[in-house]
C-alpha cells in the first residue's frame, strides 16, 4: 500500500493563511498523474477543493478560486495546499489524494478550524 502523511492543519483567525503538505516516497510519487485535495465539514458532503490533472492542469471549487493555490513539488514528493484569507465556512478535515487510472490513495486527514 501507499502510505500518505498529511501536515499543517490548525486553528486559524478568519482572515488568516494556512498551508497543508501531503508527502509521500520519492518511489511512487511520481506514478500519480492527478493530485488533489477533498474536505469534509460536518454534516456536509464531501467535496473537492483542488487537483492538479496530467499534469499541470488545475481545477478549483468555486469558493475557493482566488484564495488557494494547489500545488505538487516532485523534488520534496509532496502535494501542498495554500489557503489564503480563510472563512468559517472552510473548517472541515481536509484529505489528500494521489491517483492514476485505477489507483487511487487518500492521507488520513488533518483538521482545519477558522474561528475568531
Amino acid at each position: 500500500q501507499v502510505h500518505l502523511v498529511e501536515s499543517g492543519g490548525g486553528l486559524v483567525q478568519p482572515g488568516g493563511s494556512l498551508r497543508l503538505s501531503c508527502a509521500t516516497s520519492e518511489s511512487v510519487f511520481s506514478f500519480f498523474n492527478v493530485v488533489g485535495w477533498y474536505r469534509q465539514a460536518p454534516g456536509k458532503e464531501r467535496e473537492l477543493v483542488a487537483n492538479i490533472d496530467n499534469p499541470d492542469s488545475t481545477n478549483y471549487a468555486d469558493s475557493v478560486k482566488g484564495r488557494f493555490t494547489i500545488s505538487r513539488d516532485n523534488a520534496k514528493n509532496t502535494v501542498d495546499l495554500q489557503m489564503n484569507s480563510l472563512k468559517p465556512d472552510d473548517t472541515a478535515v481536509y484529505y489528500c489524494v494521489l491517483a492514476r487510472g485505477v489507483y487511487n490513495y487518500w492521507g488520513q486527514g488533518t483538521q482545519v478550524t477558522v474561528s475568531s
